[in-house]
């Protein structure tokens, strides 16, 4: 008689029959189209918003109504997965996955015909829905469809793979600048959401061969279980999947407010600090003449002398403090969030900043010259030619750090599987949280210099994301087969709404709290970095389920 395999040998591909490597391939371009759509709608964001609002709206006014857009969609992500994972147990995981990846792609189709803000925010909407919704139906049918020992394996995998679909967008984004540019086309928002509908051919796909798991066939027609399928009621009513439901929720509001609240603004710092180099090299090419002229249009004559016998970088440096300064005595949160370059923020930031720091009216040393009303510090300072220089390098280097991030997600959310397969799956989240903690105060402390781009941001995205497959494998383990479906959905979607709060609260820290230091983003990241304790304070109340089988 042979022995079981050790964990150093185990291969557990090869335990997969043809079948299952073809639900784990469906089941993986799904969630990956997903995140490509999501991504997309990130990009097109800015670009959409100034055409599609009337007039010349200002920077500050794109980003409120992007803030608007952005929180319609993920209203509708939340509200979709409630609805879809309800569905994927009451209907079937496959047929519950062709709607979701119809109304994400459709929808995201759509969102390229828009002709005004609101029909765009309709279809964002019910995009936002098909997002919300295929997640906990995926994770559910791969679940149930592999066997026992490779699971965890196979839904790492699968959460790995929507790296692939974020840097993907990336690059569609990088293509349509380029024929932009090119004169090729004439925006790029709208190509951008045209491609976005090509995930719906993904449906005649499953049509043809995706058929529901024989766990949830059975289920579905035993009559005390069936009338139980998806039921909300049953979920709470039961003291152990409710329990299940609240650890869950819990694991899932530290992590997501840990890369929504903090992660993705470690693109805004990277902006910021290779701003402030782009700014210096600028400097660095005028004559002491003219930089004794342009920082005669910003700061006194005692001021402008003291600062033209600094470096290049400290004057950088200083004119971004002088534009916090001027938004600041304007009382004006949409100010105070682009002199910070939240984007993100949007309308958290606005509103946290209206709830918690009144509208003062501007002090007499912002007034006159140096109102924040008139042009910004730098576009006093620089040329257009000048600054469309500093902008194209910020935005380049934003997007290498996307990549970097998801470079080192791919990683992560694989090696969560590996680890929690290994040592169990609390400590393989108990690790993982840590490192999160870690690896991204250490980003937001340390985080200086153009190198640092190609592996602190890596790092950092192989800590946070890992946590992303610890839910894709975690939360179909917590649930009976008539209930997981709507209990994964509600572990990731409530806990999404709920970390609405991240961005404003990192507005508001970043705006109020912090808004007089000399690097607030970098202050109010290291002080959100706190939520990921609360993960591993959620830990000692969860279940191990690492070596069980699912619930029936």
């Amino acid at each position: 008689m042979t022995d079981a395999p050790t964990a150093e040998s185990y291969r557990w591909y090869r335990e997969l029959n043809g079948y299952q490597w073809f639900v784990l391939i469906v089941a993986a371009l799904g969630w990956l189209l997903d995140c490509f759509d999501q991504q997309l709608f990130l990009l097109a964001r800015q670009p959409a918003m100034k055409e599609l609002l009337s007039g010349s709206p200002s920077p500050a006014t794109i980003d409120e109504f992007g803030g608007y857009a952005t929180s319609v969609f993920m209203m509708g992500w939340g509200i979709g997965g409630f609805l879809f994972g309800v569905l994927g147990d009451r209907i079937g995981r496959v047929k519950t996955m062709m709607i979701t990846i119809l109304m994400y792609s459709g929808f995201t189709g759509l969102s390229a015909i828009s002709t005004g803000f609101g029909d765009f925010i309709l279809y964002r909407f019910l995009t936002g829905m098909g997002v919300g919704g295929e997640f906990a139906v995926g994770v559910s049918l791969v679940a149930e469809v592999m066997p026992d020992r490779a699971r965890p394996y196979c839904l790492g995998l699968l959460q790995a793979l929507s790296a692939v679909g974020n840097i993907s967008a990336a690059l569609v984004g990088m293509s349509m600048g380029a024929l932009l540019e090119a004169g090729r086309i004439d925006n790029i928002w709208r190509p951008m959401f045209i491609i976005g509908a090509v995930p719906a051919l993904l449906v005649v796909v499953i049509r043809i061969r995706l058929k529901e798991p024989e766990r949830w066939q059975q289920v579905s027609h035993e009559g005390d279980i069936a009338r139980k399928l998806g039921s909300y009621r049953e979920l709470f009513a039961h003291a152990v999947w409710r329990r299940h439901a609240i650890v869950g929720l819990g694991l899932a509001f530290a992590g997501i407010v840990g890369l929504w609240g903090v992660g993705f603004y470690a693109f805004d710092l990277v902006g910021n600090v290779l701003t402030d180099r782009f700014v210096a090299d600028v400097v660095e090419q005028q004559s002491p003449e003219e930089v004794t002229d342009s920082l005669l249009r910003v700061f006194s004559a005692e001021e402008t002398q003291s600062l033209s016998e600094q470096s290049p970088l400290d004057i950088a440096r200083a004119l971004a403090r002088k534009q916090r300064e001027l938004a600041l005595a304007s009382g004006d949160a949409a100010q105070v969030a682009e002199s910070e370059s939240i984007g993100r923020a949007g309308w958290f930031a606005k509103i946290w900043q209206e709830v918690f720091r009144p509208k003062e009216a501007p002090s007499d040393a912002a007034a006159g010259e140096q109102s924040p009303q008139q042009k910004s510090v730098l576009d006093r300072v620089f040329s257009k030619e000048q600054l469309a220089q500093v902008n194209a390098n910020r935005a380049y280097w934003k997007a290498i750090a996307s990549m970097m991030m998801n470079i080192g997600a791919a990683l992560g959310m694989y090696g969560f599987a590996v680890l929690a397969q290994r040592t169990g799956r609390k400590p393989a989240f108990a690790v993982c949280f840590l490192a999160a903690l870690v690896s991204t105060a250490s980003v937001f402390y340390f985080l200086n210099e153009f190198h640092q781009i190609f592996w602190m941001i890596p790092i950092m995205g192989f800590c946070i994301l890992s946590l992303f497959a610890g839910y894709a494998i975690y939360f179909p383990e917590l649930f009976p087969t008539h209930l997981r479906s709507t209990g994964t959905s509600f572990c990731y979607n409530v806990g999404r709404i709920v970390a609405a709060v991240g961005p404003g609260l990192l507005g508001w820290l970043t705006g109020t709290v912090y808004a007089g230091s000399e690097a607030p983003l970098r202050y109010a990241g290291l002080t959100m970095c706190g939520i990921f304790l609360l993960g591993l304070l959620v830990l000692p109340f969860c279940p191990e389920t690492k070596g069980k089988p699912l619930p029936d």
